[in-house]
């Protein structure tokens, strides 16, 4: 009987803390770290390859990469107004130099990442009469298209290389100035123009028109794609591990990939 009554005073026991005891919470999920936001300013020529790199980098690194492509004279400008800029990537040592002269960039993270080449494209209709780059200096050839020297890097290049070739004073009126070198490709494509002068990376995307051929490199200054950061970053750390990727192996297959050389 002593037992039986144990039994039950046992029982009763385990049901009184059972219904006394409340239910473990549910531990709340943890909120990842929202993406520190980086503010890429970058040369038209670059979109194709930057913006395939993006959405691995970003996952990798929880960053968010706002790319702002357009001519490096135009970001020059941008940057030295203040517009939000963490890493600038120019087509040309000038826009880099005017910025380094003036303190904006952190002199020693500057490096110059990119060659290219400058070549002559030519629209559809205009295959059969520019055979050859002597040819655009000809009468019967119609407008061309750079991009414009002061602000675009290709333009500058251009120019710099005609007037080598003794070809300036024959092509200056025909000249249509673009904003940057995508639209000069965007005029040759759609037959404004019947030729245009881009780099190689640019060619490389060319969908309708043909490539004449690249001017001697000998007839420009060396077409280098210097980057640095900028100094008012307020990322600094962040914005130099995206410039340190920019020199990396994986990199370097989407750069090669769209026509640049790659430097080390």
């Amino acid at each position: 009987m002593k037992k039986a009554i144990v039994w039950i005073l046992t029982i009763i026991s385990l049901f009184s803390f059972t219904a006394c005891s409340k239910p473990a919470e549910p531990a709340e999920p943890v909120k990842p770290a929202e993406p520190i936001e980086l503010n890429i300013s970058a040369a038209a020529s670059l979109k194709d390859a930057l913006m395939e790199m993006q959405p691995e980098y970003e996952k990798s690194n929880n960053v968010k990469l706002i790319l702002n492509f357009a001519a490096s004279g135009t970001l020059q400008k941008q940057i030295e107004e203040g517009a939000p800029s963490d890493v600038f990537i120019s087509a040309g040592k000038k826009q880099v130099d005017a910025l380094e002269e003036k303190g904006l960039i952190v002199k020693e993270s500057r490096k110059d990442l990119l060659g290219n080449s400058l070549v002559l494209i030519v629209a559809e209709e205009a295959k059969d009469k520019i055979l050859k780059i002597e040819d655009i200096g000809k009468a019967e050839t119609g407008k061309i298209s750079i991009g414009a020297p002061e602000s675009v890097p290709a333009g500058s290049y251009a120019k710099e290389s005609l007037e080598s070739l003794n070809m300036w004073k024959d092509i200056e009126p025909k000249l249509v100035l673009a904003k940057d070198v995508r639209q000069v490709l965007t005029y040759v494509e759609t037959g404004e123009v019947d030729a245009g002068i881009v780099y190689s990376s640019d060619a490389a995307l060319l969908k309708k028109g043909a490539i004449v051929g690249a001017f001697p490199a000998d007839s420009h200054k060396p077409i280098l794609y210097p980057a640095a950061l900028i100094n008012e970053s307020k990322q600094k750390e962040a914005a130099k591990n995206f410039l340190d990727f920019l020199s990396s192996d994986k990199a370097a297959e989407a750069f090669s990939k769209y026509g640049f050389e790659v430097l080390k």
